[in-house]
């Protein structure tokens, strides 16, 4: 091999001094890529027998002669070390001083020997080779391992020794004790407090260290610790001339490997003077005691009597809500009902009597009472977040331009109304819960000037950041439109203003108000992701402003337009899924007036049992809300069975329905309850496109 470094253990010794073996070895060594050295006599083993050297390979024939120098060698390897030897023998070589008494010399030398029969081949010798390399490479490192250990026990002592110091040095108490309640260590401390050797300490039962009296006081915590919680607890500890001495007594459980409990850890501190100054104050307390217990009892007393008040008071206020409620919602309710009971009444006279000519106006008047109800019913849900909204991308300067008429003619003529309208990006909203919050502002805006004055409308686009955020925990970050209804009225008190948006809270009299009108407000903006703020103060009006999401740059606005005529339903079937007689009733009235064949059922498993039916449907008409399975599960049914069936929902409240985005799939729409009869028919058409001729 060229003369190179050569990595320690892989290195081979061949030792065959007869004819050329030496060599013809040394070839098949070069063909692995292995370090060989010639060493043809055992003296020469022994010169270069060193870390080197990964394995000796030898003839019989190069052990005949004198094997001590070899012998003293191996002799001085390290404990660790154990060289291989592969012994190369003839076969059938019996004579003396031939293969067998080589192989019992060397076998009186080592081992670690491999004994192998000429001739052999040479993937059988280079086998061999490559075995015992790698058992000498083992060994190697095994050396490194007892080095690593030797060191880590090296540190281990001088860690031991310096928490020894440490542990002397403190003036607390600090052992160990096992878990058969047997010291294993004990610092210098331990003559201070127990006047005993701590090398006397170690090794003895805490019974035979603390006395009987001593043990039974402390196993308690000491059973604590050997559960694996720590322990604590304070002893009078006397000091041997009687002086008085309390110890603040600390047991840490430690773990071993093994993951149990295996003992814990004793730390102890005199506490005598913290102890006495715990008793100075407590003996001050007590003489304050007795006079804060007269105070306490007249505080008491009061605290009952004001309590019982405000018992009172919240009880008064509750009701005073409830009877808001009631009255508003029953006095407007009852107006409705009057207007439509009493007209439907009139037509039933004027039928029986034959006479038709004021029928209309009567019919006029009951659906403009219905409409009325209808009104109130969506601002309770808006009030109560539960309405199904449909958020789009709304164009919020075209829709306040759009209420400029209806907003005039409903404030007097002695209210001004200034339009500022410089919103630069669609929101996200429902078009008409918007209208129809702008129209409440407005109305309560015209409310609060009875003298007349002016009332502005402003949209604009606003960035919310963190500051904002951090003292209104109501808001989110982002971009919003901002739609601000003022007015210059008569403002309203601090008082006031903490409660416009409570529940049922108005300032009209009973029956001119249920107080729901800026509560639908409020409603409607968190549920649209947005929220409401008002700034008022008395004699200078008030301000409402309405904040809603910004709609994305790739949003378009959606533009408003009529509802499409309705479509001729001649050669269509729909399917109708809905619970409540008198509404099944007229929808398919609506489906027949319109030619459509109308399938009807009241519940879901009828119309289940339609959908897996061969019956052609080109629309399923179904409520929201159904008996033992809701609209929205139907629709999965139907869309099993049918994958692009058309389906329209009804719904008058329906909380898994409040936000129309996440409720409907593809090919859903959803129209909501009351509804005009027309408005149905539109919706129908929208989603039915007419038959095409053959």
């Amino acid at each position: 091999m060229p003369n190179r470094r050569i990595p320690e253990g892989s290195c081979v010794l061949v030792a065959a001094p007869y004819g050329s073996d030496a060599q013809n070895i040394g070839r098949l060594l070069d063909g692995r890529n292995l370090h060989w050295r010639a060493c043809p006599t055992p003296q020469a083993i022994a010169e270069h027998l060193n870390e080197n050297t990964g394995v000796v390979l030898v003839t019989d024939e190069a052990l005949r002669g004198d094997l001590s120098v070899l012998r003293k060698a191996l002799e001085r390897q390290a404990e660790w070390s154990d060289t291989p030897f592969i012994l190369l023998v003839a076969r059938n070589a019996r004579a003396p001083g031939g293969a067998e008494l080589a192989r019992l010399a060397l076998g009186d030398l080592t081992t670690n020997l491999i004994v192998l029969e000429r001739p052999l081949s040479s993937i059988s010798l280079l086998s061999a080779v490559d075995t015992a390399l790698r058992a000498r490479a083992r060994q190697f490192d095994l050396r490194d391992r007892l080095a690593e250990l030797h060191a880590s026990q090296a540190a281990l002592m001088a860690s031991e020794a310096e928490v020894r110091l440490i542990a002397d040095a403190l003036p607390v108490l600090i052992g160990f004790i096992d878990k058969d309640l047997v010291y294993r260590f004990a610092n210098k401390a331990y003559a201070d407090w127990f006047y005993r050797d701590p090398a006397d300490v170690v090794g003895r039962h805490v019974g035979e260290v603390v006395g009987a009296e001593g043990l039974e006081s402390r196993m308690p915590a000491m059973r604590q610790a050997l559960a694996g919680e720590p322990a604590h607890l304070i002893l009078a500890w006397p000091h041997a001339d009687g002086r008085r001495r309390d110890a603040d007594i600390r047991y840490l459980p430690r773990w071993g490997a093994d993951g149990q409990v295996d003992g814990f850890h004793v730390f102890v501190a005199d506490v005598t003077d913290h102890v006495q100054g715990e008793e100075m104050l407590r003996l001050t307390a007590q003489a304050l005691e007795h006079r804060v217990r007269e105070r306490t009892a007249a505080l008491e007393t009061e605290m009952e009597q004001r309590a019982s008040v405000e018992a009172a008071l919240r009880q008064s206020q509750k009701m005073e809500a409830v009877g808001q409620l009631t009255g508003g919602i029953a006095h407007d309710f009852n107006n409705m009902l009057t207007g439509v009971i009493g007209a439907l009444d009139m037509i039933k006279r004027r039928r029986a009597a034959g006479r038709d000519q004021d029928i209309d106006r009567y019919m006029e008047t009951a659906l403009a009472s219905a409409h009325r109800a209808a009104g109130l019913t969506h601002r309770l849900l808006a009030f109560s977040r539960r309405q199904s909204l449909d958020p789009r991308a709304l164009d919020v300067n075209a829709l306040v331009l759009s209420l400029e008429d209806l907003i005039q003619r409903t404030v007097s003529e002695q209210i001004t109304v200034d339009f500022q309208l410089t919103a630069d990006a669609p929101a996200i909203a429902d078009a008409n819960q918007l209208e129809s919050a702008i129209l409440n502002l407005a109305i309560n805006a015209r409310d609060a000037m009875p003298n007349g004055g002016r009332l502005t409308i402003e949209t604009s686009t606003v960035d919310i950041d963190s500051r904002y955020v951090e003292t209104r925990p109501d808001t989110r970050t982002g971009r919003y439109v901002v739609i601000a209804v003022s007015d210059t009225g008569v403002g309203m008190a601090p008082d006031v203003l903490e409660k416009v948006f409570d529940p049922f809270f108005t300032t009209k009299p009973i029956g001119q108000g249920t107080g729901l009108g800026l509560s639908m407000v409020y409603g409607f903006a968190k549920q649209s992701g947005g929220h409401v703020r008002i700034h008022s103060q008395p004699g200078f009006g008030a301000s409402v402003k309405v904040f809603l999401p910004l709609a994305g740059d790739e949003a378009a606005a959606v533009p408003q337009s009529r509802p499409p005529a309705p479509a001729d339903g001649a050669g269509r079937t729909v399917l109708l899924v809905e619970d409540e007689a008198a509404v099944r009733l007229l929808v398919r009235e609506v489906l027949e007036e319109l030619g459509y064949r109308a399938i009807e059922v009241a519940e879901p498993q009828a119309a289940i049992s339609v959908l897996k039916s061969k019956t052609p449907i080109d629309l399923m008409v179904s409520d929201v809300g159904l008996p033992g399975m809701n609209g929205r599960q139907l629709a999965e049914v139907a869309r099993d069975a049918r994958p692009d069936l058309a389906i329209l929902f009804i719904t008058g409240y329906a909380e898994n329905a409040a936000i129309r985005a996440g409720f409907l799939g593809s090919n859903m729409q959803m129209i909501s309850k009351p509804f005009a009869l027309d408005a149905l028919a539109a919706k129908i058409g929208e989603m039915i496109s007419p038959p095409q001729c053959p």
